[in-house]
């Protein structure tokens, strides 16, 4: 697994209750593995340049580009001045258990390839690969982070919040950086599916800019299935894959007892089977 960043975050509880529960939640009933050794060396971290290739946009006129792997729908929007492309969220159904797909975005000479394995069925013992990654960003030690978890043979990221760091720009870059990032993990997030959860670098409340919709790039441009775990916000809501039900909390909304996301915690976890997921 990986863990790695641009920056240390401040602490945040409910960012530890969430990894613990993955990590920890079932150790007296099944062996998860050995846990990755990396750890990055280089210190202070620097923005990797936007002339990098890293960030080279796809060839071919108007050719897709920040794919990954998402639920549906079509959107765009702006962030000051800087307006976003078509940003398309496709939701592909009646898909099998363990099964690798291919598909293709785009026409002619633009057109692009990628493909994905669908999850294994949900079952006690079946085996699935998660890496953690929190606090990424678009540095040097992102590349190496990045590039290391792409090594590991992982099937799905559970990312634990603080993606682009874009929020540390002004005005049309903030927006820019959000595009950079997108290209930066494509080269996994178009081939996996990166469970997101929402931490402070999300929240790009820049009154000064105009902008005070908290998350708003970050909505946008993750969608997250919360729908299907009856959640009223795309910031909290849980899956299930293989032998694991994971749960997404937000640590940046109310969680006090009787907001909206503690008494969707409270139901969800009575959903809870550890008979099908002991990773609980």
């Amino acid at each position: 697994m990986a863990s790695g960043s641009g920056r240390c975050p401040p602490p945040c509880f409910l960012k530890a209750v969430f990894a613990f529960m993955v990590v920890m939640g079932c150790l007296d009933r099944g062996y998860g593995g050995i846990t990755s050794t990396f750890v990055r060396s280089e210190w202070p971290s620097i923005d990797i340049p936007i002339e990098n290739e890293v960030f080279a946009v796809p060839k071919g006129d108007n050719a897709p580009q920040q794919v990954h792997i998402t639920q549906g729908s079509v959107t765009n929007y702006t962030f000051y001045k800087y307006k976003s492309g078509y940003i398309y969220h496709c939701l592909l159904e009646g898909l099998e258990h363990g099964t690798k797909y291919y598909y293709k975005i785009g026409n002619g000479e633009s057109a692009r390839e990628f493909w994905f394995t669908s999850p294994p069925r949900i079952d006690p013992d079946a085996s699935y690969k998660f890496g953690i990654i929190g606090d990424l960003g678009q540095t040097y030690n992102s590349l190496s982070t990045l590039e290391h978890y792409m090594k590991t043979g992982a099937s799905a990221v559970l990312f634990v919040g603080d993606l682009s760091y874009a929020d540390r720009y002004q005005y049309n870059d903030v927006g820019i950086r959000w595009d950079t990032w997108g290209r930066f993990v494509e080269s996994s997030t178009a081939f996996q599916p990166w469970i997101w959860s929402a931490g402070n670098h999300e929240m790009e409340y820049m009154p000064h800019m105009g902008e005070v919709m908290p998350f708003k790039s970050y909505l946008h441009r993750y969608d997250t299935p919360h729908l299907a775990s009856a959640s009223s916000s795309p910031l909290w809501y849980a899956i299930r894959h293989a032998s694991a039900h994971i749960i997404i909390l937000s640590s940046y909304s109310p969680f006090v007892k009787y907001t909206p996301q503690w008494m969707w915690l409270r139901e969800e976890l009575k959903r809870v089977n550890r008979e099908k997921t002991p990773w609980s």
